[in-house]
């Protein structure tokens, strides 16, 4: 099955990689007539094809245009005004061909009455459709059921609920036939219909790699009435006497995501530090040159007010930081508390079983000292292994690489919009900060997950467009927005390429 979101997302990154949407509708139309030959001799036959506003429309009149070619007698019906750019080109063509098929406007409901046909298309209301069916469409929807001949839907009846199937009384379309399009659609199972599912050219690519699809559909506009804390509060819970770059790298990538508040908890001379770094960001000092389990009780407050915890970069292994990290690892799991478990925390629990509100981003490196075992060479193999352990440990496994992989055991995606620059040190803590952002503002940890690392290596490829090997961490930092902001536009920025063999 495919929910509309997902759909979506589909048809973006599908015209990202270069079959357009138009493309597409023209699939869609002609599987539609394919579907209807089969079971017809279409020549000579009437059909009239009832046309809506959206996509859908669109795939009417294609569906219209090819039947026409058969030999069949055709008339469109337009209920209003269409604005979706493809149908926009589909009608004029339509207009053109006045020789072979009827045109009709409909302005007054009145003109909506039952007909009498072989072949009726509904392609009027698609899968962005809920609620209750306006007028035209109410009107329309009656006079199609109440019309003799084959009835064909165009994906979803008019006036059904594409994921969840609900349907207002008997103002929903009740065809002899619904042909949809890559998949079933949940709604559809709530009813009896006789469905067809008709491939429309869609690349596997286009649901197996991260896109900016996923981004647009998974990544919503700001409420404009939001308030402080609304849009997460990220812990970050790293730093030692050695390393402060890592702690911050991973918080102001949290911010450049997104976050309202981030805080990063660190031994207290790191955080001095860490505050001269940048005024944006909130500093916990915590006593002591190294973590240890004296900081625990303290961090158990900071820890329970945050939506999402940072767990692990630049926090080292000292012994007594080994320790503190099993403390901090447990005490979330105990919690069930959204967490990005990451550097030498992941070395210090290693082998320990997780939970599914927990995601981790090892290097080759790191999943070999937490798994037991070295990443397999091969990709494909490497992506059965992946959602193998993933499966074991019961969360989310992020493991970077060449190709990116990411999987909670159950679903996988691959992302490769990274860059050889990416080698830089740093660039995996932006990771688990941006992660953390997109978990605190409630997108699930395997979609957050994917969607932090596209963002975060479409973000390094941009720098590197300009850049070259020369990138720091903080040059992907300062592309973040880009990203977010103009996901298709960056993603068709993007010079570096990799083929998966």
């Amino acid at each position: 099955m495919i929910s509309v979101k997902e759909m979506r997302a589909l048809e973006i990154n599908s015209s990202a990689l270069g079959v357009s949407t138009l493309i597409l509708m023209e699939n869609a139309g002609r599987s539609v007539k394919d579907e209807i030959v089969k079971r017809f001799n279409v020549k000579d036959k009437v059909a009239y094809v009832y046309v809506g506003h959206g996509g859908k429309g669109g795939d009417g009149l294609v569906a219209a245009r090819h039947l026409a070619d058969e030999g069949a007698k055709v008339t469109v019906i337009l209920l209003g005004e269409n604005k979706h750019e493809d149908a926009i080109l589909n009608l004029n063509v339509i207009e053109e061909m006045d020789y072979s098929i009827t045109l009709v406007e409909i302005k007054d409901m009145d003109e909506l009455k039952p007909i009498s046909a072989d072949i009726l298309i509904d392609a009027m209301l698609g899968t962005g459709f809920s609620g209750k069916p306006r007028e035209p469409f109410r009107s329309a929807i009656k006079a199609f059921n109440n019309s003799k001949g084959f009835k064909v839907s165009i994906d979803v009846p008019s006036g059904i609920n594409a994921d969840t199937g609900e349907a207002y009384e008997d103002e929903y379309v009740k065809p002899d036939l619904v042909v949809t399009f890559h998949d079933i659609k949940p709604g559809l199972l709530k009813y009896n219909f006789n469905t067809v599912v008709t491939k429309i050219g869609i690349p596997v690519e286009a649901q197996i790699y991260v896109g900016p699809g996923d981004l647009i559909v998974n990544v919503r506009s700001r409420p404009y009435y939001s308030k402080k804390g609304d849009s997460g509060r990220v812990l970050v819970i790293g730093g030692s006497y050695t390393f402060s770059g890592a702690p911050t790298l991973a918080a102001m990538g949290a911010l450049r995501a997104g976050a309202d508040l981030v805080y990063v908890a660190s031994p207290e001379d790191t955080a001095r530090i860490i505050a001269g770094y940048s005024p944006d960001l909130i500093t916990i000092k915590l006593r002591g040159k190294n973590f240890s389990p004296e900081n625990f009780e303290e961090l158990k407050s900071w820890i329970d007010r945050a939506d999402v915890v940072v767990i692990g970069p630049g926090i080292g292994l000292a012994e007594e930081t080994i320790e503190a990290s099993k403390l901090i690892v447990n005490y979330v799991k105990e919690k069930n508390k959204l967490a990005v478990i990451d550097a030498d925390a992941l070395k210090a629990i290693s082998g320990f079983d997780l939970y599914e509100n927990a995601v981790i981003t090892p290097h080759a490196g790191e999943f070999k000292i937490f798994f037991g075992e070295e990443p397999n060479k091969n990709i494909r193999d490497r992506i059965s292994q992946v959602i193998r352990y993933a499966k074991k440990c019961k969360c989310t496994v992020l493991i970077k690489g060449y190709v990116d992989i990411i999987s909670d055991g159950k679903r996988f995606k691959l992302n490769k919009t990274g860059n050889p620059g990416m080698t830089v040190g740093g660039s995996g803590d932006t990771l688990t900060g941006i992660i953390a952002t997109l978990m605190a503002q409630k997108i699930e940890p395997f979609i957050a997950a994917y969607l932090g690392v596209f963002i975060n290596s479409l973000a390094g490829t941009l720098a590197y467009n300009r850049l070259g090997a020369h990138l720091t961490p903080t040059d992907i930092i300062n592309e973040i927005p880009n990203v977010i902001n103009n996901p298709l536009d960056s993603f068709k920025r993007k010079l570096y390429k990799r083929v998966l063999s």
